[in-house]
């Protein structure tokens, strides 16, 4: 393989793994913020110890 083509797989394979990490980071801050607004949809629930427990007998 000639220096040119060795030189375009790099380049390539840079660009690859810069549009991976650019997705991880895009689905990661998603993540946080869904998150962020499920605990405070749960903090805002209309009975405080609603869910809190479980009842279970066998």
């Amino acid at each position: 393989m000639d220096i040119a083509a060795l030189s375009v797989v790099m380049s390539q394979s840079s660009l690859q793994q810069a549009a991976g990490l650019q997705v991880m980071s895009l689905a990661k801050e998603q993540a946080q913020s869904s998150a962020q607004d499920m605990v405070q949809m749960l903090s805002q629930a209309t009975h405080p110890t609603l869910g809190k427990t479980l009842d279970i007998r066998a």
